[in-house]
């Protein structure tokens, strides 16, 4: 099969690999349909997180077919699924009280070492994201295999295209998942740094959540248009000194809420963030951790914190004063998928929720690299690049 694989910073490359196989009873077989290159991705492109290998298949944002089955799978052949990126077994403590991300069975035993050292605990399995996760193969791709098929994928009905339930994958949970960890209640004035696709859901669960007033921070002109057009009020960082814009917002006391949907490669001029370049450039695994810190000073005095942004290492300069006097809140976590796709699948059938505005750019597998590159270079008009499996160049939008 065809499938696009990791071969260094920025090299990645799309060639012919083996088609997977059933190795476990509860696998199952997917034929991709509809792949997306996620945010977090571009960590893995630019080469900061550890443990990816050469000739790694990347990708935990797809759906397509099951075409093959384990004997307890729950699937059936030909039934359409979106797969959740996090893999989970259903059983294991973490499973039963729905942290799906933090499955204690999903990361093969072999591979548990490294996140172990890193984070006192091993990770649970994710697709297509490094062998600190499991090393299992991810799903830009023509075909991938599914462990847990029994508890991940959700049936979809035929009547959704692809595009409008794509993003139960990953990107739309893990926006609705952040708003919900900052507990939102009707007078809150929510700030969410970043209006990638993460920040861009995460405005649209707040607002739905109810929030009184969204601020969207970010320099990109045209993905600050998208959260205007979601109903937020917008900040270009820079042009305007965040920190004062929020404090004049809030009448001198501060957000009630701030959620950092930007992550470790956050971008900024202040000393500690060009040090922070500095040291993740050279692999020293320095977080650039500038927007979760100026989120960390315009928050008011016991209020709410929610991260989705992706962190991976470790970072310094950090406002612990800041945190502890001011009384914070603060919620974070890889997302439980499993947990929201089946509420959220009913609020896009109901209208509630959309998805296909994200959407930029449609490109064959075949044409992947360049779709890395471009999301990467070019982020205000490259916004969500969706792979199609089979598509046709000619058809490219």
């Amino acid at each position: 099969m065809r499938a696009l694989t990791w071969h260094g910073t920025h090299d990645v490359r799309v060639e012919t690999v083996d088609d997977p196989e059933i190795i476990n009873p509860r696998d199952a077989i997917i034929k991709i349909t509809s792949t997306a290159i996620c945010g977090s991705d571009l960590h893995l492109y630019d080469g900061v997180i550890p443990g990816v290998m050469p000739g790694d298949i990347l990708g935990h944002e797809f759906m397509g077919e099951v075409v093959e089955t384990g004997k307890d799978s729950t699937l059936k052949k030909g039934q359409r699924v979106v797969v959740p990126f996090t893999i989970a077994c259903g059983g294991c403590f973490h499973c039963k009280v729905q942290q799906y991300s933090a499955c204690d069975n999903s990361n093969p035993a072999e591979k548990q070492d490294m996140s172990a050292a890193l984070y006192g605990q091993p990770m649970s399995g994710l697709f297509g994201y490094s062998h600190l996760t499991g090393g299992y193969s991810g799903g830009q791709a023509e075909y991938v295999r599914v462990p847990f098929s029994d508890v991940g994928p959700l049936v979809v009905p035929e009547h959704l295209e692809d595009e409008k339930v794509l993003f139960l994958s990953d990107i739309l949970p893990t926006g609705w998942m952040a708003a919900e960890n900052a507990d939102i209640e009707p007078d809150d004035t929510v700030a969410v740094w970043g209006c990638g696709p993460v920040g861009l859901f995460a405005i649209q669960s707040a607002i739905v959540m109810g929030a009184a007033k969204v601020i969207a921070i970010d320099h990109y002109p045209h993905r600050l248009e998208l959260a205007r057009k979601l109903g937020a009020e917008t900040i270009n960082f820079k042009e305007v000194n965040v920190r004062e814009a929020l404090m004049e917002a809030s009448g001198g006391i501060g957000v009630d809420v701030v959620i950092d949907a930007v992550g470790m490669e956050a971008h900024g001029f202040a000393i500690d963030n060009v040090l922070d370049t500095v040291k993740q450039t050279i692999g020293i695994g320095a977080d650039r951790a500038a927007a979760l810190k100026q989120a960390l000073l315009a928050v008011r005095f016991g209020g709410k914190v929610s991260i989705p942004g992706v962190y991976g290492g470790m970072t310094d300069k950090w406002p612990l004063g800041a945190m502890m006097e001011k009384g914070l809140q603060i919620r974070s976590g890889q997302t439980h998928v499993q947990k929201y796709t089946t509420k959220l699948l009913k609020m896009i059938e109901d209208g509630k929720l959309d998805t296909t505005f994200l959407i930029s750019h449609r490109l064959p597998l075949e044409q992947a690299a360049e779709g890395y590159k471009n999301f990467h270079s070019e982020q205000d008009t490259w916004t969500k690049v969706v792979l199609k499996p089979g598509m046709a160049s000619a058809d490219a939008a």
